[in-house]
């Protein structure tokens, strides 16, 4: 069987890992295998010394997406479902977002990688920022940056004609954990 992948992409503090963790544990609990991918690729960037953030250069976006989608591959092993932390879509957006004229070619060389990974997901799940939502431990206090960073990850799952439902911090208090689990089952059982 092959396992469903399932991506999430936002901005950070959007609530991306917490949805993330919900979803893990109702899929866990109807039985099947899961296996999550860690969203640490931008941190393992900055420690082998690619420049991250406002800093971000299409190199490192490049590892980035490389090493998320390297992961996401080896979960397939032995899951189920792999739930993607961070799509390919996250790191091209910040990139974006750091540009004041983006390389048009390091642009379009992105943006095929991008959309070459982000053919294998089953499902895309998109946080949609909520600037009334503090901001988590260490990260980046900009509030005009993660705008950005929002607006270009919903830019590009337009531009890139990507499918993908939006979620919004309000929608984690409702139903959408459980709408996520029944369509991911209903996936994997087809």
């Amino acid at each position: 069987m092959v396992a469903t992948r399932v991506a999430f992409a936002g901005t950070h503090s959007t609530g991306k890992t917490t949805l993330i963790r919900r979803v893990e544990m109702e899929l866990r609990s109807t039985g099947l295998t899961v296996a999550r991918t860690p969203a640490s690729f931008a941190q393992q960037a900055a420690e082998l010394g690619f420049p991250k953030l406002q800093n971000q250069t299409a190199e490192c976006t490049e590892w980035i997406i490389a090493a998320s989608a390297a992961a996401a591959v080896e979960a397939t092993l032995n899951a189920d479902v792999v739930l993607i932390d961070r799509s390919a879509v996250d790191p091209f957006a910040y990139w974006l977002a750091a540009q004041e004229e983006p390389d048009p070619a390091a642009g379009d060389r992105l943006h095929r990688l991008v959309q070459a990974h982000a053919a294998t997901y089953d499902h895309l799940y998109a946080t949609v920022l909520d600037p009334t939502v503090p901001l988590g431990d260490c990260r980046d206090r900009d509030p005009d940056y993660r705008a950005a960073v929002d607006r270009s990850v919903h830019d590009l799952l337009t531009s890139l004609n990507l499918r993908h439902k939006k979620v919004t911090y309000a929608d984690f208090n409702g139903d959408a954990v459980e709408v996520i689990v029944r369509r991911i089952t209903a996936k994997v059982a087809a």
